[in-house]
């Protein structure tokens, strides 16, 4: 099952869990509140079947959907591409996840102006998921990916129609998916919008 907690500056080795010491772990409830990131567990030995799935792509228009494995195995300059998804960016669509097998990070940028616990800003937010965990990465949040200790995860990935899968690294407060996204933060990301 998913956890979440506020990381600590250290970035030396983006695979470690990072959390503040002891961990400041946070409820879904308030990821939600604070980021917009919605959480869905899945049954993913048999997603096909799984009513809530089904019902999350419905109401949200997924019509397109591949998977992705990210190991040693099937990424060639493994290395590199995992510093690659580690950069701070933002998507104009939603980033769907659901973990079929392995475990990794998400990270989200809780809010650039909440003070750090050290003083500084720029609080994130570290989202561990594993198998059967679906997380739903709104447009416009400044985010990234890594993999944890195990080198090893497998994922589906869900779209709006056909993919358009690029990432516009920070700064980009001035794309439009930025300015929406900061407007339903600032009204609290309302229950209303989000799938039951």
């Amino acid at each position: 099952m998913v956890k979440v907690w506020y990381m600590d500056k250290e970035d030396n080795d983006q695979r470690l869990e990072h959390h503040i010491k002891p961990p400041h772990y946070i409820s879904l409830e308030e990821l939600y509140k604070k980021t917009g990131v919605e959480y869905f567990f899945i049954n993913s030995k048999n997603y096909e079947e799984d009513e809530l799935l089904s019902t999350i792509r419905k109401r949200r228009n997924y019509t397109f959907e591949d998977e992705i494995t990210c190991s040693k195995l099937c990424i060639s300059e493994f290395e590199s591409k995992l510093k690659t998804f580690y950069v701070e960016h933002l998507h104009t669509d939603e980033e769907i996840r659901l973990v079929l097998d392995g475990s990794g990070y998400f990270d989200v940028r809780e809010d650039l102006h909440v003070p750090r616990f050290d003083g500084g800003s720029d609080n994130w937010i570290r989202i561990a998921v594993e198998t059967g965990d679906l997380i739903i990465i709104p447009a416009g949040i400044y985010h990234r990916f890594t993999l944890d200790t195990q080198n090893y995860i497998r994922a589906k990935r869900y779209f709006i129609g056909e993919p358009i899968w690029h990432p516009y690294n920070r700064p980009a407060e001035h794309m439009e998916c930025r300015q929406k996204y900061l407007l339903n933060q600032n009204k609290g990301f309302p229950l209303a919008n989000k799938d039951d």
